[in-house]
């Protein structure tokens, strides 16, 4: 034994102390790949795995999420609730929302003529969805909005209509 009460001096006391740590961790390091490479054959549930198949399989959206904006209609009719009281433009913090009407002079009544929402400005943050008196306008969980141009992200009335169609499951063959 050594003065210090070690035995084999400090210098084999680290390497001992070293060796034993690469080893637990290389152990812990092979025991989760063999787990994952089973798993990818059959033998592990799919529980265990993190990793997501993004666009054949659509993660989870929160309840309460506020993505994509649509223009709702009628179903009834066919036509769009929104009245063109311009309270979701005035709302909106950023001002993208750009609303013109004509009024009809039969009923007295404002008729949308246009309803752009530039999406590339917008935060999301859901006033003009709170503002609206007849719930014509609404914040979807569609998150799916990805432009190659800035053009693109600016939505006419057709486009918040229909709402966004994802482009990425339409080239996917499953």
């Amino acid at each position: 034994m050594s003065a210090n009460g070690k035995s084999g001096g400090t210098a084999g006391f680290l390497k001992k102390i070293f060796l034993w740590d690469l080893l637990v961790g290389l152990r812990l390091t092979l025991r989760y790949s063999m787990s994952l490479l089973g798993a990818r054959q059959g033998q592990v549930s799919k529980d265990r795995l993190y990793t997501e198949q993004y666009p054949k399989e659509r993660p989870p959206v929160a309840e309460r999420y506020r993505g994509a904006p649509r223009l709702n209609i009628n179903p009834e009719s066919g036509e769009t609730l929104c009245i063109s009281c311009d309270l979701c433009a005035l709302a909106c913090p950023e001002n993208l929302i750009v609303v013109t009407s004509v009024r009809d002079e039969k009923t007295r009544r404002k008729v949308l003529t246009t309803f752009t929402y530039d999406t590339s400005r917008c935060m999301f943050c859901g006033l003009c969805e709170d503002a609206c008196p007849v719930d014509a306008l609404e914040l979807t969980q569609d998150f799916e909005l990805a432009n190659y141009t800035r053009e693109g992200a600016i939505w006419d009335r057709q486009m918040l209509e229909e709402g966004p169609r994802p482009r990425v499951s339409q080239t996917i063959q499953t």
